[in-house]
């Protein structure tokens, strides 16, 4: 993975740990280092699964995909949020 490779999965990561985010209720107090390794890790998960499922190979966007790392996300927010909260 060149430099270009890692800046975009900083990039998606953020994208997608930043949506995750708006879905989850309540304030998180999660630094943006968490949101996007969160956001990077939902995205490579999401993107295994929905190519488990073939609904990797579509000819337009990949809109269940996208779906499948927001609520990844989502959850994986849930979950350190929950986690980081217990540990205050």
């Amino acid at each position: 993975m060149g430099i270009g490779g890692i800046i975009s999965a900083i990039v998606v990561g953020a994208i997608i740990g930043a949506l995750g985010r708006l879905f989850v209720r309540g304030r998180q107090k999660i630094s943006i280092i968490a949101t996007i390794l969160i956001g990077i890790v939902a995205a490579l998960i999401g993107t295994w699964i929905a190519s488990l499922a073939g609904w990797d190979e579509t000819s337009g966007p990949d809109v269940l995909e996208v779906v499948i790392q927001i609520v990844l996300a989502a959850l994986f927010v849930a979950l350190y949020a929950g986690w980081a909260g217990k540990r205050r």
